[in-house]
């Protein structure tokens, strides 16, 4: 009986510590104020190779603008990769960004 008592009170206190995990928040803003207008931009998780969909889609992000973007791809993964590709043809790849603990990310 104390066997079974300790396993449901170890399984409580797993759901305790996980939930945190599990609400994790992956909303992002990401802010353009590199000086170009931000044509395409991509965010997979780095347990992928594939960039997926671009995320702002027929839109852009004009400099000095911002855009909240969910992460939440169903993976469970916090780092993510972000390429964007900009009015001239340049592109950023910044690599490993935890967008379960970043709020805000800025392209300078």
């Amino acid at each position: 009986m104390k066997n079974i008592a300790i396993t449901g009170l170890l399984l409580g206190l797993t759901q305790l510590v996980a939930s945190p995990l599990f609400a994790a928040d992956l909303k992002v803003t990401i802010v353009n104020q590199s000086g170009y207008t931000i044509e395409e931009f991509y965010g997979s998780n780095n347990g992928t190779t594939d960039w997926e969909e671009d995320i702002l889609g027929e839109f852009a992000l004009p400099h000095g603008e911002a855009v909240e973007v969910n992460f939440d791809d169903g993976s469970g993964h916090c780092i993510f990769d972000f390429l964007a590709v900009f009015e001239d043809g340049d592109t950023v790849h910044e690599e490993d960004v935890d967008v379960c603990t970043v709020g805000t990310f800025t392209f300078k």
